[in-house]
């Protein structure tokens, strides 16, 4: 174990943000999202049997010697803590590791729009943070909670699969939930958690129509619940909630999500000019013309309906870009590289700007 210890510590001293175990290869980083082979003894089958017996939770192990695959966190004293996923591959266990930062980000460090302090700040709804894997859904999450935590007295529950960041109380209290440690499931703990008197709920991804009935039955009765969804942009989300749900349970389901939702916030990270990553925020704000366009199921109208809501604070990604060029952050090729729509970004890096949105929505 002494060896994996100090595989962890370097990378976490090296800026690694993944680091990758696998029996009969070379210990791989990812720095600064390139894959990097480190010097470090080759895994063996019994080495990696020894480390996975160490540091998968008891609860955990039959689950994986069922299903081959199971997420946790791992804290290593003096080193930090790693959301850490234990899973098979032609018949051998490997490793994916990665570095959680324990203290929580600041707004300005991670470079999030102001708009979000106040998404943050609402009295009740669903608020939705959307994006791919690894583009810093959870992250972003975490520094909504914790500026939460530093300026409001709110009862905070959060479940989690795993722990990631943990908080600490300040002005609110804060119970952190870990599911199969804590909690059965995402659903089972929803459905008893307004028995524990909770003002903010945040659960940590969205996964099933269970859940989302679960957390639209909380917003209703004037909780706030933030969560996360693996959509590409924010107007997709919506449908892509409609899709946990049966078709003939479609239609109620969009008329109570057009009163509970209060905000989608997609993400995409960029490389900056000055190196590392900032996110491209794409902002729906649930205004009344929203609310309309999905009560009447008109969702194809969602993007321009963002792209023409400045004044409510809502934005898509290629005014986001647009911006983060302007600031002198990002280049125009990796804008580009990002954009939802490339040609018309370069179209307004010429000066050029065309208005679809107001032509659609008419």
């Amino acid at each position: 174990m002494e060896i994996f210890r100090r595989i962890l510590s370097t990378a976490v001293q090296g800026g690694a943000s993944d680091v990758h175990v696998k029996i009969g290869n070379p210990i791989i980083f990812r720095i600064s999202r390139n894959l990097v082979a480190i010097e470090a003894p080759i895994p063996t089958d019994e080495w990696m049997a020894t480390v996975t017996a160490t540091i998968l939770p008891k609860h955990l192990q039959k689950r994986f010697e069922e299903d081959h695959e199971v997420d946790f966190s791992y804290f290593l004293p003096g080193v930090g803590r790693f959301r850490t996923n234990l899973f098979q591959e032609r018949g051998r266990s490997c490793l994916a590791m990665r570095f959680v930062k324990t203290q929580v980000p600041s707004f300005e460090e991670l470079g999030l729009l102001p708009i979000l302090k106040k998404i943050s700040q609402s009295p009740r709804g669903i608020v939705l943070l959307a994006g791919s894997t690894g583009c810093g859904k959870s992250t972003t999450l975490a520094a909504m909670i914790e500026h939460i935590n530093a300026n409001s007295r709110k009862h905070i529950i959060t479940m989690e699969d795993p722990i990631e960041y943990v908080f600490e109380d300040n002005q609110s209290i804060i119970e952190q939930r870990e599911v199969g440690l804590d909690t059965l499931s995402f659903g089972h703990g929803l459905k008893h958690v307004l028995r524990q008197d909770p003002d903010i709920i945040m659960v940590g991804e969205m996964r099933d129509a269970v859940s989302f009935s679960a957390a639209m039955s909380a917003a209703d009765t004037g909780h706030l619940v933030l969560s996360t969804l693996h959509t590409t942009n924010a107007a997709q989300s919506v449908g892509r909630i409609l899709d946990f749900f049966k078709a003939d349970e479609r239609e109620q389901v969009r008329r109570q999500l057009a009163g509970t939702l209060q905000a989608v916030i997609c993400q995409r990270m960029v490389p900056l000019i000055a190196g590392g990553m900032t996110p491209a925020q794409e902002i729906l704000i649930n205004t009344g013309t929203v609310r309309k366009l999905i009560e009447e199921n008109r969702l194809d109208k969602l993007p321009a309906a963002i792209e023409t809501g400045n004044e409510d604070g809502m934005l898509n990604f290629n005014q986001a870009l647009f911006q983060l060029v302007q600031d002198g952050k990002v280049s125009r090729e990796e804008a580009l590289g990002k954009a939802t729509n490339a040609q018309a970004l370069e179209m307004n890096f010429q000066g050029i700007f065309l208005s679809e949105g107001k032509r659609i929505l008419g």
